[in-house]
């Protein structure tokens, strides 16, 4: 996949989730591209999931 098509995806994935989760903010998303670890565990600790949660909530 290209680097437009993951930002689009990533972008729709956001929304979602803020939709879902109100206590979600930009901030709380904004990351580096290689620290995607670093998100997960930010969304991690914000929303109370476990890693495997999260990324299933992303990908769907």
């Amino acid at each position: 996949m290209d680097s437009v098509s993951v930002k689009g995806n990533w972008n729709e994935a956001k929304v979602k989730l803020m939709q879902s989760f109100a206590n979600l903010t930009d901030e709380d998303f904004l990351f580096k591209e290689g620290e995607e670890e670093e998100l997960i565990g930010r969304l991690q600790r914000k929303l109370g999931k476990t890693k495997d949660e999260l990324r299933k909530i992303i990908s769907d």
